[in-house]
């Protein structure tokens, strides 16, 4: 065992060569031929029974202007102007409409102040509210609505009710004689 003092330089190791990298290459993707496509043709939709879209207003959203579409609509907030639909129209329990609506099927929980001008059905239920006039193949009211205008249904005169357009015979099965 020694007890002096080394002065000698330490000694330095070697270090490890850095091993010669080339840098990573990214190529950028070679740009797609951009190819026109064909005319895009809607489809026509065959079965009816398939179920729609539905489009919301919500409870806290008030909205001024104008509904058109294919789907249905369901309003829980209020909305002014006229709605033109191909589905079914539902005003929620206090929900309000001012404006004029045609649509397959209507259903009133809420208010509606404005004119029923086209639906296959209108369903009047007990929470709901109607100032203006109703046209439909047929027409439900449940007990406590209330309505302040004029109700025309199950006529067959062809003045807007899509009950002519379907083919409907009101006068079938009502028990009158010729």
């Amino acid at each position: 065992m020694s007890l002096w003092k080394d002065n000698a330089a330490p000694k330095q190791t070697p270090a490890p060569a850095p091993e010669s990298r080339e840098p990573a290459r990214f190529d950028a993707p070679a740009k797609p031929e951009l190819v026109p496509s064909p005319a895009v043709v809607p489809a026509v939709r065959a079965d009816t029974s398939l179920p729609r879209k539905e489009s919301l207003i919500a409870a806290d959203i008030t909205i001024e202007g104008k509904i058109e579409g294919g789907g249905s609509v369901r309003i829980a907030g209020k909305f002014k102007g006229d709605a033109s639909v191909e589905g079914d129209l539902t005003i929620e329990a206090g929900a309000k409409l001012t404006g004029s609506v045609r649509a397959d099927k209507v259903t009133i929980a809420g208010e509606l102040e404005g004119n029923v001008e086209e639906a296959s059905r209108i369903e009047l239920l007990p929470t709901g509210v109607v100032i203006g006039d109703l046209k439909a193949g047929s027409l439900t009211v449940a007990s406590g609505a209330r309505m302040r205008g004029q109700a025309d249904f199950g006529w067959n005169d062809g003045k807007g009710a899509k009950a002519g357009k379907l083919g409907i015979d009101p006068g079938a099965g009502s028990g009158t004689r010729s």
